[in-house]
């Protein structure tokens, strides 16, 4: 059989297309594999938040948490999603409707983009922004639009008044926030997290911006726990002032979401917390006692990966016991102390502690 040069041109043609195509695909399963690797981490992640919440809750309260859904009650969550996936979800009949269905959305996805930024491990991170603290602060503090929306549309004087004072909340907490973080900045000469990671990797524990921040650890803290609007900070969802606030009008999966973006971003706030101060994926250990067997760097690829995310998940999860034990020893604070503690003694305190940094910073240049 004879073929002819068209022919052979067809033939390589195809096969040049069927190569192109191929390298598509993988460059398709090259980005969507980490991004479905960290929301399923995400997932477990937040099954076992609220989980530690109930059995902690059920500790300080002195009573029994969940145990029948799965092993030790771990699945109450999604049974508990699951319930609120079944049932069904009503709209007000004088809302407006369209900022009723897009309130829950936005705070949900403002809490996921966050996690762009997040390095659960070394060199395991979606996105190494050169801005990487700052695109935090800036995608949360989209999420009480979302709230003011839901109670603007929920046409609910209680939803509304907790609408404005998620606003009110954020805006007060989130400017001590990020004088917190432009410190940390100032000190690791970058914004990006990886790199602020790095520059705590000497010396082990003793390496961490939590000996050289102290006050602004506590003020991040403090700020954090606000923005997450948990106790005592939680006056946009008083039961006892505003039934449930801005959640008061919603049901089913839209309700649900609430609760999501509330416990997502209280991961979140733990992560950067393990970050900017606790040394992200670094061990505790000082490197001057054992040069080489702890440096993560040195290891192998798989290993090396496994044990930073072993690490920045304990420091994480250490933190979120400290908050999950805060909300349920702590009392509920009056919405004028909420502003004067945010205001009149977070704000100046922070606004010091930047400047004692640059200068500390400019004298050792």
């Amino acid at each position: 059989m004879i073929i002819d040069t068209t022919q052979i041109q067809a033939i390589h043609s195809f096969s040049g297309l069927e190569s192109v195509k191929v390298k598509e695909v993988y460059g398709i399963i090259w980005i969507l594999a980490p991004i479905f690797t960290i929301v399923l981490g995400i997932t477990m992640g937040l099954l076992v938040i609220v989980w530690l919440e109930r059995e902690i809750s059920a500790g300080i309260q002195q009573r029994i948490g969940p145990e029948y859904a799965g092993p030790l009650g771990i699945l109450q969550a999604l049974a508990d999603g699951i319930k609120l996936l079944l049932k069904e979800s009503l709209l007000p009949s004088r809302g407006d409707t369209r900022l009723f269905r897009i309130g829950p959305s936005i705070a949900v996805i403002s809490v996921f983009l966050s996690y762009l930024v997040i390095p659960f491990g070394y060199k395991l991170v979606l996105a190494d922004l050169s801005i990487g603290v700052f695109f935090w602060i800036a995608a949360s503090s989209i999420a009480p639009v979302g709230l003011l929306m839901s109670g603007y549309g929920s046409n609910n004087k209680y939803s509304f008044l907790g609408g404005l004072r998620a606003a009110a909340q954020s805006i007060s907490y989130e400017i001590p926030l990020a004088l917190c973080v432009l410190s940390i900045s100032l000190l690791s000469n970058s914004s990006s997290t990886v790199d602020i990671v790095e520059a705590q990797s000497k010396y082990g524990f003793w390496g961490w911006h939590l000996w050289r921040q102290p006050i602004g650890f506590i003020i991040f803290i403090i700020s954090s726990l606000a923005e997450c609007e948990r106790l005592p900070f939680d006056l946009p969802e008083a039961e006892e002032e505003l039934v449930a606030g801005y959640q008061t009008e919603y049901s089913g999966i839209k309700f649900g979401l609430f609760y999501v973006a509330s416990y997502l971003n209280l991961l979140i706030s733990s992560l950067f917390v393990t970050v900017l101060y606790l040394g992200g994926w670094n061990l505790s250990i000082p490197y001057i006692f054992v040069p080489e067997l702890f440096d993560i760097t040195k290891r192998g690829k798989v290993f090396g990966t496994i044990v930073s995310i072993v690490i920045t998940l304990a420091k994480t999860f250490s933190f979120l016991f400290i908050s999950i034990a805060t909300r349920w020893t702590l009392p509920r604070l009056r919405m004028d102390q909420l502003l004067n503690l945010g205001w009149k003694f977070l704000l100046p305190i922070s606004l010091g502690n930047l400047l004692l940094t640059t200068s500390s910073q400019l004298l050792s240049l």
